[in-house]
């Protein structure tokens, strides 16, 4: 299965608003299938959207601004720290090697948020398995000795040792999130992070339609809001959990709440 296809976006609006125009944003809805929420959607190909987040990139990565969020500049760096933590783990745990794996990576956002962290590391890499209109810009654009991009996660396996794979809000844009999940721990990647993304934390998992607001880009996606304890126990097969975290960021879902593990392959 092509899972690249069925990936959208990694964005979070903070909680669902009405604006002046009667304008709706966040989560909504309970859908009963992927197929009725997607005809009511937009998806992340627009090619507004990729200009959007490439001129915003542009300016990151030639100095001209700080850094990028889902193609909006900000004039500080707004830090996830699960995620620095965790690369900080794995190259400490690896002499000084970190080769990640950035599924759903955009065109390298969290790598430059993220490089002044990273440039002592002796041997790093940081790869990005995306959809194929942004792997062809990202090589074209923003390639680099460090940075690269892969249009599937094996042809990136082949070329790398890739130590942590990092799933940035990207799990509930997948159309079936359980088979991806699968796919993703017969890899056997030694490290994990699942950062940033809307969970449930009780009861069944539910369908969502995510709309984003209209400042950043017009788009509306189909979004899981899964059951954190399924989620974990899809993992905790082949994993265990060094660390997990509750985020503040917002969500109109009741009983839903943003959330990042860090897991560890079992020996």
């Amino acid at each position: 299965m092509n899972y690249i296809n069925k990936l959208i976006k990694n964005f979070i609006p903070p909680v669902v608003l009405k604006t002046a125009t009667g304008f709706f944003y966040g989560w909504s809805g309970n859908y009963e299938s992927w197929k009725e929420a997607s005809e009511k959607c937009t998806g992340y190909d627009s090619d507004i959207i990729i200009e959007k987040v490439k001129n915003a990139l542009l300016k990151v990565k030639n100095g001209e601004a700080v850094y990028e969020r889902d193609s909006v500049i900000f004039d500080k760096i707004h830090y996830s720290f699960p995620l620095l933590s965790a690369l900080s783990y794995v190259a400490l745990k690896n002499n000084s090697k970190l080769n990640v794996l950035d599924f759903g990576g955009s065109l390298g956002s969290s790598y430059f948020q993220n490089r002044t962290f990273l440039e002592k590391i002796v041997d790093f890499n940081w790869c990005i398995v995306e959809q194929e209109h942004f792997v062809t810009e990202g090589k074209k654009t923003f390639a680099d000795e460090k940075l690269h991009f892969y249009y599937d996660i094996d042809s990136c396996l082949k070329e790398h040792s890739v130590n942590i794979l990092v799933l940035s809000s990207v799990i509930q844009y997948i159309e079936k999130p359980y088979e991806f999940i699968a796919f993703l721990t017969s890899k056997n990647i030694d490290y994990v992070l699942i950062d940033r993304t809307p969970l449930m934390l009780s009861g069944a998992d539910r369908l969502t339609i995510q709309t984003v607001p209209k400042n950043i880009y017009k788009a509306k996606y189909p979004c899981w809001l899964l059951n954190q304890d399924k989620v974990l126990l899809s993992f905790l097969k082949s994993y265990e959990i060094i660390f997990d975290t509750e985020l503040s960021e917002a969500i109109n879902i009741n009983n839903a709440a943003y959330k990042s593990f860090f897991l560890k392959r079992k020996v």
